[in-house]
Parts: structure tokens; C-alpha cells; sequence
């Protein structure tokens, strides 16, 4: 009896694991599972992007005109670990250092994301002992912000950046920048651009006279500097409300930054009652002057403007601040000369595409023994940048080509694959961009059309006549007209038609 017990748990025990078996399986064709394997989320991470072949395209476009002006002005390039030691960053950025992003201990070293490629320049400067250089440099950087991808704004992004360190005359290194600037922003036809200048002493001399305390200059700088996402009222108000300023300094600090204008302005600050208690204001409206003259000197000045607005918050900053914004309709309106308010948020699309200023003291900051290296830089915001070339590109007819290629390599009949490969051969090795269709036997037709909807210029058509001849057809694929060209001559022939 105990054995026929047994056997009939059994079987109600394996009935019930078949049921649940069932049920799982069920669950599973309902889920559309497939042998078990997990079903991945696709999408990018917040803050990032991908970007396609079209995308990448006009991105190298960007990149190469960004870098032929770096050469032009003489710089060498360098490149630093995409992540330093944290106490490196820490510090640095003042209210933004919430912003980087630290990394799991991973055997006794803490480590963070670089923020910026200005700190680590800084610290590269004061390891290998350098004091004089002249570089560019390209990388991704990273901020733990509250992504607007709309607006050029990511997680994960390029920094273009240009800097000069060694002891110099004064501005002269500093309206080079500037110039430069102004060359990238007008060979990449953005549209209508202004340069926003300022100096950190004289916001500082500024703050002294209007009465801020000395420990409060860094915190009150950052909120000046959102002068151009938010109105003055929204300003003043984070300064007294959330950060303790009495009243009568926030407006007192509201007249002075509301001032715009050029070399006429630094004059006129020169004489200013208030800005003559500051010795260190005079010393940056001096220099303000000076940058103006050289400037002039660059033929730019029409696009720079002497704005008392502009902070800029990152701590390292020591002198000349400034930024460059788009001013074309619909992308980043500007202020009127007379008025307080910065644009409204829903006006602005991109915002700052450029800025930079001089930061003498942050290499000391790294050197055993706080030698100073004084430098002065700027990024250019490629991202930004980009946002745009990419919304005109969307708005153009244009066709964008996504590859370089100058020739294709056709057939006219079947079996000439090993043909096909001897010339496309001899003209990889003459430096000569090409393709071919990997397949032994394309129909013509399909070989034109790719060449069409690729942008391919040349096809070099090789048939059973053409190879007695010792000639290859090349045909021009805008105008359709052909030409037999003999095998010798074929390849001056293309280097002749692509040269442009």
C-alpha cells in the first residue's frame, strides 16, 4: 500500500512540474522569447547619441575646417587619459564640480571622468615641466548634466580646444584666440556671430565696489553667469534669496552688467568713480584697451563687443573671459544694447558656440613648487555646432556624400570579376579612392544607379572589346559621357578629373 502511495505522489508531483512547465513555456511564446536569451533595451544611454554616416559626414567636415585653422596658427597637438585621478578635478570647476563624474574605486586609486581637456592640460603642463607650447586638442569629455539634447547639450561630447601657455607681452596671445574664433565660426558660414569679452578682475573689482564680501565672489560669479539663459529679475533674485546678498548690492552690481560697448566702454569704466576703488578692475579695463587695439589691428572687432554681463563661472578663469553666440534669427537672439534681460529659454536653441579666457594660475596649482605657467585658451562647442550644420543640412536639397570614393570599377559583361579586381588593384596602389560590386557578374545598370545614389563621380567600365584595345571606358556619371582612355594614361586621367 506504502509503495502505491508513493508512486501515485510521484505522479501527481511530476503532473504538477509538467503543468508549471506548460505554463512557463506559455509565458514565454506570449513574451516572444527565443531560446532563452535575454531581450535587450536598444537605445542609448541618456545624454548620448549615435550617429550615422550622413551625421558623421558633416561632422568631419566640422572637425577639418576646425583643425586646418589650429595648424594654421601653429599649433601641435597632444592627447590625455580620457580619466584623472579625482583630486586632480576636484576644485577646479567651482559650483559645476557636481557635475563630474567619479568612478568606481578600482584598487586604491579614485578616479573621475575628465570634465574639461583645460585641467588636464594644466596637469600634463606641470608634469613633463613645460612652459611654453602652443596646442590643440580633440576628445570626448564627460558632465553628469541634465541633458538638452536639442540644444547641443550632452553627457558624453567633444571639446575642441586651442591654448598657448608661456610668459608673453600682455594680450597679444589672448586677441589671437579671438581671432581664431572668428575664422572658425565664419569659414563654417553658421550665420551672424558675436564675441562677448570681459575680464575676471574687473567682475571681481566690480563685486568688491558694489559691496559683495570677498568669500562670496566665486558663488555670486556663477549666478551672474546665467545672465544669458535667465532674466535679470531671476538673477537678483538667486543672488539675494538663495545666496544671501543684501539687496542694494545686487542692484548696484545690476548697473554694471547691463553695460555693452568696445574700447569706448573700458575708457569710460576707466573714469568711473566706483570702478577706480579697484585697482585690479583698472588693471583688466587697461588690458581690455590693449586687447581692443590688437584686435582691430586682426579686423574682427565688429564682432567682438566689450559685454560687463559675461562670467563665464569656472573657477580657474584669472583674467580676459569671453564667449562667442550665434546671433542669426532663431538661434540665439541677443539682448538689446539698453536692456538687463538675457533671451528667453523657448528664443534660444543653441546657445554659446565658443569661449575660453586666461588662466594663469592653474598649472601652479599642480607644480611641486607652484611655478606658474600662464596660459590663455579656447573651446570651440562642436556639439553645438554640429546641432546646426545637421538642422541646415535636414533643410538643403544638397546631396551629403558619406564616402570619398572617386572611381567605381564596373563591368559591362559577365565574368570579368578577376579583371574587375587587377584594376581596382592598380589604382588602390596609386593612392586612387575606388570601389567594385561584390558580386562575380553586376548587371551595369545596377553598378550606374549605386554610382548615382552614392555621389560617385567616374565609373571606369571594363568590357571584352575594351580589353583587346588595352582601354577602360570611363564615363562621367552627371553628364553620362564616355571616353575610351588607354590602360597606361587611366590613372593621371582620374587623379586630373578628381583633383578639385
Amino acid at each position: 500500500k506504502k509503495k502505491k502511495k508513493d508512486q501515485l505522489l510521484f505522479k501527481n508531483i511530476c503532473f504538477k512540474i509538467d503543468e508549471e512547465v506548460a505554463k512557463l513555456l506559455e509565458l514565454k511564446a506570449h513574451l516572444g522569447g527565443d531560446d532563452g536569451k535575454h531581450q535587450f533595451v536598444l537605445k542609448t544611454a541618456k545624454g548620448t547619441r549615435d550617429y550615422n554616416p550622413k551625421q558623421m559626414a558633416i561632422r568631419e567636415k566640422v572637425f577639418n575646417t576646425i583643425v586646418s585653422c589650429f595648424k594654421r596658427h601653429g599649433a601641435e597637438t597632444i592627447d590625455t587619459p580620457v580619466f584623472e585621478l579625482k583630486e586632480t578635478l576636484t576644485g577646479k570647476y567651482g559650483e559645476d564640480s557636481k557635475l563630474i563624474y567619479d568612478l568606481k574605486d578600482q584598487g586604491g586609486e579614485l578616479l573621475s571622468l575628465r570634465y574639461d581637456l583645460t585641467v588636464p592640460f594644466a596637469r600634463y603642463l606641470a608634469m613633463n615641466k613645460i612652459t611654453n607650447i602652443k596646442r590643440y586638442h580633440i576628445a570626448k569629455v564627460y558632465r553628469r548634466d541634465n541633458p538638452a539634447m536639442t540644444r547641443g547639450r550632452y553627457r558624453e561630447f567633444y571639446q575642441c580646444d586651442f591654448d598657448i601657455a608661456g610668459q608673453y607681452d600682455a594680450m597679444i596671445p589672448d586677441a589671437e584666440c579671438l581671432k581664431i574664433v572668428h575664422e572658425i565660426l565664419s569659414e563654417l558660414d553658421l550665420g551672424d556671430f558675436r564675441i562677448k569679452v570681459n575680464d575676471r578682475r574687473i567682475l571681481d573689482g566690480m563685486f568688491a565696489v558694489c559691496g559683495v564680501p570677498d568669500n562670496m565672489f566665486r558663488t555670486i560669479c556663477s549666478t551672474v553667469d546665467k545672465l544669458d539663459k535667465l532674466p535679470w529679475e531671476a538673477v537678483k533674485n538667486e543672488m539675494v534669496n538663495e545666496k544671501g546678498l543684501s539687496e542694494e548690492a545686487a542692484d548696484q552690481i545690476g548697473v554694471y552688467v547691463g553695460m555693452q560697448g568696445g574700447m569706448d566702454l573700458a575708457e569710460r569704466l576707466l573714469q568711473d568713480q566706483k570702478m577706480c576703488q579697484s585697482t585690479q578692475a583698472c588693471a583688466g579695463l587697461t588690458d581690455i584697451k590693449l586687447l581692443f587695439s590688437y584686435l582691430q589691428l586682426f579686423q574682427v572687432t565688429d564682432k567682438v563687443v566689450f559685454d560687463l554681463s559675461l562670467a563665464r563661472g569656472l573657477d580657474y578663469y584669472t583674467g580676459i573671459i569671453y564667449e562667442a553666440i550665434l546671433t542669426q534669427a532663431g538661434v540665439a537672439p541677443v539682448a538689446p544694447e539698453t536692456s538687463n534681460e538675457a533671451p528667453t529659454e523657448e528664443c534660444v536653441t543653441v546657445g554659446s558656440v565658443a569661449g575660453g579666457g586666461r588662466y594663469d594660475g592653474l598649472v601652479g596649482m599642480f607644480d611641486p613648487k607652484g611655478r606658474k605657467v600662464p596660459c590663455v585658451g579656447v573651446s570651440i562647442g562642436i556639439e553645438r555646432i554640429f546641432s546646426i550644420m545637421e538642422q541646415k543640412a535636414e533643410a538643403s536639397t544638397e546631396k551629403i556624400r558619406t564616402t570619398e570614393v572617386q572611381v567605381m570599377v564596373a563591368a559591362a559583361q559577365k565574368n570579368l570579376l578577376e579583371e574587375r579586381l587587377r584594376l581596382i588593384t592598380e589604382l588602390w596602389n596609386a593612392g586612387i579612392k575606388a570601389e567594385l560590386m561584390y558580386k562575380k557578374s553586376p548587371k551595369l545598370l545596377s553598378q550606374l544607379q549605386h554610382c548615382e545614389e552614392s555621389g560617385i563621380p567616374l565609373v571606369a567600365i571594363l568590357g571584352e572589346q575594351e580589353l583587346k584595345n588595352g582601354v577602360v571606358k570611363l564615363r562621367n556619371v552627371a553628364t553620362r559621357d564616355e571616353v575610351d582612355i588607354s590602360r597606361a594614361d587611366l590613372i593621371a586621367e582620374i587623379k586630373k578629373r578628381t583633383s578639385a
